[in-house]
């Protein structure tokens, strides 16, 4: 899930910071990254099935216009 990542990202960021780790800092950059890019993708997801049920609810008003 893309906030949870994020934020575990966040923590080992600080964590790796408090600790002078920078391989933890690196990998909690990266989790926070790919937490944020699975946030923006299930965003898109979300946008993309409701302008589909727009376009299906135009649809259906153009066919019984037609009929």
């Amino acid at each position: 899930m893309g906030i949870g990542e994020t934020i575990k990202g966040k923590v080992k960021q600080q964590v790796g910071d408090a600790i002078d780790d920078d391989k933890l800092q690196a990998e909690g950059d990266a989790q926070e990254t790919r937490g944020e890019a699975e946030t923006d993708a299930n965003q898109a997801q979300a946008k993309a099935k409701e302008h589909e049920a727009k376009a299906d609810a135009l649809e259906q008003e153009q066919k019984s216009l037609e009929n």
